[in-house]
């Protein structure tokens, strides 16, 4: 994928990514990888990373699916009812190996936002959302609280506008080796922020104090370790990490 990533930078990718997936999924097909999404089969995934960290067998060529989009897939599909119930969905920051498949749930009414993305149906910022209270049954916010200045904010409005009893997921990149959240605003350069959080758009680092955060907008929260439910076999197969977490936040 580096190779990828250095002829085309990302934001090609999310707006024109849609005409190359036929040609990689017929150039890479194989056996012995699969996205569970939609079934396709490749001889290996593209390795994927920043700041020199790569992570191997992570991106796949047809999808663009990275290890956590095929794990919240299987912990929906297989642990929930959420993709075959009737009810109202908000996606933060759309991916696009999920867009065809959600649109596609006649029951749901999907929704799609993000203060930019092209690929999103509503523009406007996480921390000010233009919805009413109790809007939604269903919320898909995945790494995006990482790059959200006042995440609390973020959180309090994600909590306002979910309905009693809804469900909230927002994944973020989770460093288990720290107890506490590091954060330093005064780091703002790229370059900077590339090397203390990993990644040159991110303002923190999240440490298991994450769920904290979530409770003390008072979500009830659930920290999901699917992937060790799966056989060794299946998280080869699927190029999964084992140690993913899925926080499930309920209202």
């Amino acid at each position: 994928m580096r190779w990828l990533l250095a002829l085309f930078p990302r934001t090609f990718l999310i707006r024109f990514g849609q005409l190359a997936k036929p040609i990689l999924r017929i150039v890479f097909r194989g056996k012995k990888y699969v996205d569970p999404i939609d079934g396709s089969s490749y001889r290996f995934f593209f390795e994927y990373g920043y700041a020199g960290r790569y992570r191997k067998n992570a991106l796949c060529p047809g999808t663009f699916s990275l290890e956590r989009h095929r794990l919240l897939w299987l912990y929906l599909k297989n642990e929930t009812t959420l993709l075959n119930d009737s009810i109202k969905v908000l996606h933060f920051a759309p991916a696009q190996p999920f867009l065809k498949n959600f649109r596609l749930i006649e029951n749901w009414n999907y929704v799609t936002i993000d203060h930019s993305s092209p690929l999103a149906d509503v523009k406007a910022d996480i921390c000010n959302l233009p919805f009413e209270d109790f809007s939604f049954d269903f919320i898909l916010c995945n790494h995006v609280l990482e790059h959200v200045d006042r995440d609390d904010l973020a959180i309090g409005e994600l909590y306002r506008i979910l309905k009693p009893g809804g469900i909230l997921i927002a994944m973020v990149p989770l460093d288990e080796g720290r107890n506490k959240t590091y954060e330093n605003s005064g780091i703002i350069s790229k370059r900077e922020r590339e090397k203390h959080f990993g990644q040159y758009d991110h303002v923190r680092v999240y440490g298991l104090d994450y769920k904290d955060r979530l409770e003390k907008a008072e979500f009830k929260v659930d920290f999901v370790r699917y992937a060790k439910k799966l056989s060794r076999a299946d998280i080869r197969r699927y190029g999964l990490l084992e140690s993913e977490i899925i926080p499930v936040a309920t209202k």
